[in-house]
């Protein structure tokens, strides 16, 4: 038996399919799953993938916040159940209010499309409770919006309550202006609900999984999410 994962597709979603390649390379099971189903079919985990869901009209994710499948996704969240969002479904979270602060115009004001440092900072995730604190992956980001942004009471809350989930960095894990492809405070690349189960994070682990095209940061995050939520119920 392996993991049944549920990837949303959104009118202009475009890392869909990318998702369920990277599950189904990883020994898990893709499900498909439609903006306007009010069904998720089961699954044991929700991926919103990257993308632009509804051509990013009036801003990243606004307009997705609204589709059907969000309810479900909410009350599958609320249950304590994992949901990923994935650079454009990370935008999606915090529109959603699933997850605090906001994705804005990176800093440079232009698109960025390249192979970044993170730190894992946390491992009460579902995709990072495999990994080690500290480690550095190396994972791709392509993204116009990914500058995160919060009020400083919401980020020192973030940092008290270690829900910074991945910061961008260099290779020996250090963090710097230098380092930083998009202006994020704090360096902040991937953040977690309260609860640990909702995560967004910018860059894309599902174009990580294969060595064929490219780094295998990513396999570490899919492991650990199979791991999740096949461990029996305590």
């Amino acid at each position: 038996m392996s993991a049944r994962i549920g990837v949303v597709t959104f009118p202009g979603s475009l890392d869909d399919r990318d998702a369920l390649r990277a599950i189904e390379l990883m020994g898990g099971q893709g499900v498909a799953l439609w903006h306007a189903d009010r069904d998720l079919r089961g699954v044991d985990g929700v991926i919103l993938p990257g993308g632009f869901s509804y051509g990013d009209y009036l801003r990243c994710g606004a307009i997705a916040r609204f589709a059907p499948v969000m309810e479900e996704i909410r009350t599958f969240a609320e249950g304590g159940g994992p949901v990923i969002g994935i650079c454009n479904g990370f935008q999606i979270l915090c529109e959603s209010g699933l997850l605090p602060g906001a994705l804005i115009r990176n800093r440079s004001l232009r698109f960025v499309c390249r192979v970044v440092h993170l730190r894992v900072e946390t491992t009460r995730t579902p995709i990072t409770a495999d990994a080690t604190q500290g480690e550095v992956l190396e994972i791709p980001i392509k993204h116009g919006e990914g500058q995160y942004v919060a009020a400083d009471d919401v980020l020192d809350r973030l940092e008290a309550e270690g829900r910074v989930v991945f910061r961008y960095c260099g290779p020996d894990g250090e963090t710097s202006d230098d380092h930083n492809p998009n202006g994020a405070l704090r360096a902040i690349a991937g953040i977690r609900n309260r609860a640990g189960n909702v995560v967004g994070l910018m860059p894309h682990p599902e174009h990580a999984v294969d060595p064929d095209v490219g780094p295998t940061g990513g396999q570490a995050l899919f492991a650990s999410l199979f791991t999740h939520v096949m461990a029996p119920a305590r």
